[in-house]
């Protein structure tokens, strides 16, 4: 979504709404574990000063990321409210630096909604059949429940015997003669 600044000159009077759909696929390029993302839905409004632009906005959309067990698609819906604040005078822009710094004619959000769907990417996300899996082997790897490594662990531990010890093993097994 980009604006130039003499087009929202126009809405100095009120609020400028708007209701888009933004297509970010760039977002892949900056986080690899982003399998693709659906169009988002972008609704808000902003309200115009001499010097700035104040946006309210709400980004509704889907990011398909992998499965941390099973490596399968899953797909993340997201919601994200903001406010975000965007200037084109140097004087505002040094007082505050939460302030988005508008170069050019042009206002530019797309920058800033990326910003906020790679914020939002959790670090770990598991499939509904990711529950249902107990154990996998691969080359070099394995994977278990907490359960099912904790029972392997404890018959190892019960059938294992040190063979320096094993000559005690039968000593209480004799009888007294």
């Amino acid at each position: 979504m980009k604006w130039s600044i003499n087009q929202l000159q126009r809405y100095r009077q009120g609020d400028m709404p708007f209701d888009e759909t933004v297509n970010l696929d760039s977002v892949k390029k900056r986080n690899p574990e982003i399998r693709d993302i659906k169009p988002i839905h972008v609704t808000g409004s902003c309200t115009i000063g001499s010097s700035n632009l104040a946006c309210r906005f709400r980004l509704e959309g889907t990011l398909i990321l992998p499965c941390a067990r099973t490596w399968e698609d899953v797909a993340f819906p997201f919601l994200i409210e903001s406010t975000e604040r965007f200037s084109w005078d140097e004087t505002e822009l040094a007082a505050d630096d939460e302030i988005h710094q508008v170069s050019g004619d042009f206002v530019d959000l797309t920058p800033v909604f990326e910003e906020l769907v790679l914020l939002e990417v959790p670090l770990q996300v598991y499939s509904d059949d990711a529950e249902d899996m107990k154990t996998a082997e691969g080359k070099g790897w394995s994977y278990a429940t907490d359960e099912e490594y904790n029972a392997r662990l404890q018959k190892e531990r019960e059938t294992k015997v040190d063979p320096r010890l094993a000559g005690l093993a039968n000593l209480f097994e004799k009888k007294d003669e």
